[in-house]
């Protein structure tokens, strides 16, 4: 099994640093060309299946990258995005903090981040990730396939947290991930080696988070 995991293109919502979560923001135009740069990057991946987080800036994302080709796109909640409940549309950008102090320890403490209400913490985004992982990697159908999942920021830091086996400390390894983002995953007999993390392909500049 062969895995192609994506961050989402950019969102009008991620350049003015607004906490998206579950809200069901579209991608931008600049979103759709870095998504139609990667589709040429992945243009040679022969993908049987794609998984995505049922908010429309991930499915429009696959269906960018996938560019017309007849292969089959699931819906699965497991990787959708983080729930930030009623901090949802706000800033949290340093220029226009608009959050409790408190929730610096999104960024910097994941242990002890407290979910605003109406969000999850990041276990609870760990655990259904990694349900998700699990999932897939014991399902006998797709142990030849090459698959597309495309998710977001926070639930990809997920995800890699559980194919890292990593500590909830350690959620956010090497940082969010740029938009359009590819990690490369390889998995034989249910052990997953990551070939390659972050990849970007396309030129342009992107501000990180």
């Amino acid at each position: 099994m062969k895995i192609y995991f994506v961050r989402h293109g950019e969102t009008d919502w991620n350049k003015e640093r607004r906490i998206q979560g579950q809200v069901d923001i579209p991608l931008n135009e600049f979103g759709r060309h870095l998504a139609r740069e990667t589709a040429k990057g992945l243009a040679d991946v022969p993908f049987d299946v794609c998984f995505t987080s049922p908010l429309g800036r991930a499915k429009e994302t696959a269906l960018l990258i996938l560019n017309g080709r007849d292969v089959p796109i699931i819906e699965d909640q497991r990787i959708k995005e983080m729930a930030f409940g009623v901090l949802e549309g706000k800033c949290c950008s340093k220029e226009g903090w608009e959050v409790p102090d408190s929730f610096q320890r999104f960024f910097d403490d994941p242990v002890h981040y407290e979910a605003p209400e109406g969000g999850e913490n990041f276990r609870e985004v760990q655990k259904r990730t990694g349900a998700f992982l699990d999932w897939l990697f014991h399902q006998e159908k797709y142990k030849d396939s090459t698959i597309l999942v495309t998710t977001h920021g926070a639930a990809m830091a997920g995800l890699l947290n559980n194919l890292k086996k990593k500590p909830l400390s350690e959620y956010w390894g090497t940082g969010v991930h740029k938009n359009c983002g590819v990690t490369e995953v390889e998995v034989t007999e249910g052990k997953a080696v990551i070939l390659s993390e972050n990849k970007a392909y396309y030129d342009d500049v992107v501000k990180p988070w």
